[in-house]
């Protein structure tokens, strides 16, 4: 053995030429106790679980809203894309319905008041969105 090289049971930092033994955050004597880390897979998988499930009720949430936002595009794809002859007021329910040659067209008579094809009834939001009526 060398004599700068100290053995392994001595604690000794060459960098700053001091026994640090005192300083150090565990025990470093041969007679120390074991160091073991604990066992923590337990604890892991019962949070990846929890956070599995934050993260899956989000999504569903998400894909909710998203859905609810796409009908509504597409509700007022239909409607717009439909015919009519007046400027519609906002706040009032129309009625949207099909001719014989299957074309869509909007109107304010109910569907009890005639025996049109019937696709549903829509109320223009402040927004010049159709909302549909159930």
């Amino acid at each position: 053995m060398s004599k700068e090289k100290k053995p392994d049971s001595v604690v000794y930092d060459e960098e700053t030429g001091k026994y640090n033994a005192a300083l150090l955050p565990y025990a470093s004597g041969v007679g120390a106790p074991k160091i073991t880390t604990p066992d923590i897979t337990s604890w892991k998988q019962s949070n990846i679980n929890k956070v599995n499930h934050e993260f899956k009720s989000q999504f569903d949430q998400l894909k909710a809203q998203y859905e609810a936002m796409v009908s509504k595009f597409e509700a007022n794809q239909l409607v717009y894309g439909s015919r009519f002859s007046f400027e519609p007021i906002v706040g009032e329910t129309y009625h949207l319905y099909r001719d014989k040659k299957q074309n869509t067209f909007l109107s304010v008579i109910a569907p009890h008041e005639c025996n049109w094809d019937f696709v549903g009834s829509f109320r223009l939001s402040s927004e010049k969105i159709w909302e549909l009526v159930s």
